[in-house]
């Protein structure tokens, strides 16, 4: 792929040539790297292509795919960019790689859960389905962005009742604008802060295995 990201590519072990199959596209938070999503999809590597994507900006220990000016707000400019990269990636994914383009699916926590609320939004019917963990929908992508019809996707938002980074109730507001715009949501709250417990795990992959295929 012509692409300026590093990332993660899996594909099924067993494959037909004339056969299509889902994908998942991973998008890791600030400070993290394209292995740290990885393990909690591992169960589906049989049933579709997993790609994993390295933000472009260092952010000891890790990396980030946007800088932010405080909190809920991303730099314009840097988000702008990164959505049409992101975009640009996901379709060069489609072209090169055997994806059922009908079954096109987003997992992304945090910075990943912003941006993958935010990709459905403005690519509408090429994306099938999200799993937002811990995130939030910039005001601005609702706002001013061209954004495009989600009720035919499939939404999983998740979010710490006791999240000190990004407020629980961001989560809650994520939940409110999709089911407004018509998506199938389904919204979960766990009692910890900003991570991923045991529960919210076997949660999204519910939700996963339910989707991708169907």
């Amino acid at each position: 792929m012509n692409t300026t990201f590093t990332y993660i590519h899996s594909a099924p072990q067993t494959t037909d040539e004339n056969k299509k199959y889902p994908a998942l596209f991973l998008i890791h938070g600030m400070g993290s790297n394209e292995n740290d999503l990885v393990g909690l999809v591992s169960s589906l590597k049989e049933k579709c292509h997993i790609f994993s994507i390295r933000g472009p900006i260092s952010q000891p220990p890790g990396y980030a795919f946007f800088t932010i000016e405080g909190l809920g707000k991303p730099h314009r400019t840097v988000f702008d960019q990164v959505i049409k990269d992101l975009q640009s990636f996901i379709q060069e994914a489609m072209e090169e790689y055997s994806v059922d383009r009908e079954q096109v699916y987003l997992l992304g926590f945090s910075q990943g859960a912003i941006l993958s609320q935010t990709l459905a939004l403005v690519m509408g019917k090429q994306i099938k389905g999200i799993v937002a963990l811990s995130g939030y929908i910039p005001a601005f992508a609702k706002g001013e962005y061209a954004t495009q019809p989600v009720d035919q996707l499939n939404v999983f938002i998740s979010h710490g009742e006791l999240d000190n980074m990004l407020p629980f109730e961001w989560g809650v507001a994520s939940k409110d604008y999709f089911t407004e715009q018509g998506a199938n949501v389904t919204f979960k709250s766990y009692p910890i802060a900003h991570g991923v417990a045991a529960e919210n795990h076997r949660d999204l992959l519910a939700f996963l295995n339910e989707n991708i295929g169907e």
